[in-house]
């Protein structure tokens, strides 16, 4: 049985493994790992820190998509 930890993702819980880093929550949701920005908790996650940033229970994720335009 593995600890899972409950987020809040743009709005929406999820279930995610307790050790989950933001990459890895990226990557369930089915996202690109480009042209996205996270925010953890209201602090923006650089891309280079995906993989060492881990979920904590409670934990709410924002993730925007950088859109073309004018």
């Amino acid at each position: 049985m593995s600890i899972t930890a409950n987020i809040t993702v743009n709005g929406k819980s999820v279930d995610v493994d307790a050790d989950a880093s933001v990459r890895d929550v990226v990557a369930g949701l089915g996202l690109p790992d480009r042209g996205i920005a996270v925010a953890v908790d209201g602090a923006v996650v650089p891309r280079g820190r995906w993989d060492r940033h881990t979920m904590t229970d409670g934990a709410v994720v924002e993730i925007v998509t950088a859109v073309q335009g004018g």
